[in-house]
């Protein structure tokens, strides 16, 4: 296949028109602020020590985050690790990861397509690699019943998504174009108005009736559910197999350069990881719910978790195709130019895992390091 050509196009009001990516966010957009979680740091016992005496992690409190989540708390990465130390830290947005990254304050990172590929191209590829998946799904289009019934009624509602040129805008903005709507992109003014509204306010939006539905990533769109809003569309159902990159998992360069052994050991705890949730979803959700309560304060209740956890599917490929893909709509949508995605993966570690454990090989779309 053809690689695709994308950059970024920045807006002339810098201070109103961030650039595409740097403030997307994939399924999380809670704020800007890290915290270090180190108090919390897992080391295997009686394990051997790597090359690396720790390794930094970093991700999201968020249900799409599940892997790292559950493979910290339950050590099953820890586990892989030996004697180095797991450092985990917490994210509210992708930029704050990606410079948490490109300044060595974390090594290996759980992250959206959107981020992933706004820290890659703004470092002219040099920063960082997608190394392996984590979960696909997880967005939804819920709206008002009493406004939207259908379809053909969203025309002339506000429907609101997390930021500008965030993952789920793109997905939308794409969605009303093949409708044949019209609106604009930057502005979100026109047939159908997008509303750009952090997840954090969405549900207080949909509430007051500021907003008429939203294209939402878990937990946002059930909590939207559970005030009485319905799933119109499941955004799955408009991609292959049912399945689209939502978070992935990222490593600096220099870590993966220095650390092979390290990057290895965590993806490897990636893969039990996931197999393990996969094999024990209730046990895996109420760990994961166990843990957003140590990260947030609060869990999440019944009628937002148990809807939101069926939506997602944890999954060790990063569905390369349906990340070219995002690419490709956000060029359409004219929040994009283009550049060269050429080497954004480097899917050998994990296939040298996957392949030692008898399971099929994942493709890197064309996209992988020469």
């Amino acid at each position: 296949m053809s690689v695709p050509r994308t950059t970024l196009r920045r807006s002339i009001a810098a201070a109103a028109a961030l650039p595409l990516l740097a403030v997307a966010l994939t399924a999380c957009g809670y704020g800007s602020t890290a915290k270090d979680d180190a108090k919390k740091a897992n080391v295997s016992a009686g394990g051997k020590k790597l090359s690396a005496d720790t390794v930094k992690i970093g991700y999201f409190p968020n249900l799409t985050h599940a892997t790292a989540l559950v493979g910290i708390q339950e050590g099953i990465i820890a586990k892989e690790l030996g004697a180095t130390e797991v450092k985990p830290s917490t994210f509210n947005a992708g930029p704050s990861e990606i410079e948490a990254l490109n300044a060595g304050s974390i090594d290996i990172g759980f992250i959206g397509p959107s981020p992933s590929i706004n820290g890659f191209t703004k470092s002219k590829g040099k920063s960082l690699r997608i190394i392996g998946g984590s979960a696909s799904g997880g967005v939804k289009l819920v709206v008002n019943p009493k406004k939207i019934k259908t379809v053909d009624d969203l025309k002339g509602k506000r429907i609101a998504t997390p930021q500008l040129g965030n993952t789920q805008d793109v997905a939308f903005l794409n969605w009303i174009s093949e409708k044949g709507w019209k609106t604009d992109a930057r502005s979100g003014k026109g047939d159908v108005s997008v509303v750009r509204t952090d997840n954090k306010v969405t549900p207080d939006a949909y509430r007051s009736g500021s907003i008429d539905g939203a294209w939402a990533p878990e937990p946002t769109a059930s909590k939207l559910v559970a005030q009485g809003a319905k799933v119109l569309l499941d955004e799955s159902t408009l991609w292959p197999d049912n399945k689209f990159v939502i978070t992935n998992i990222i490593v600096s360069q220099k870590f993966l350069t220095e650390h092979p052994d390290v990057v290895e050991a965590v993806l490897r705890g990636s893969v039990n990881t996931n197999a393990w949730i996969n094999a024990n979803p209730d046990k895996a959700k109420a760990s994961a719910n166990s843990a957003l309560k140590t990260l947030s304060g609060k869990e999440l209740p019944a009628d937002v978790i148990d809807p939101a956890w069926k939506s997602i599917q944890f999954t060790d490929d990063p569905l390369a195709s349906t990340l070219d893909t995002e690419a490709k709509h956000a060029v359409k949508a004219g929040l994009l130019d283009e550049t060269d995605l050429t080497g954004i993966y480097d899917l050998k570690p994990l296939n040298k895992i996957l392949k030692a454990a008898g399971k099929p090989e994942v493709a890197d779309a064309g996209l992988g390091v020469k």
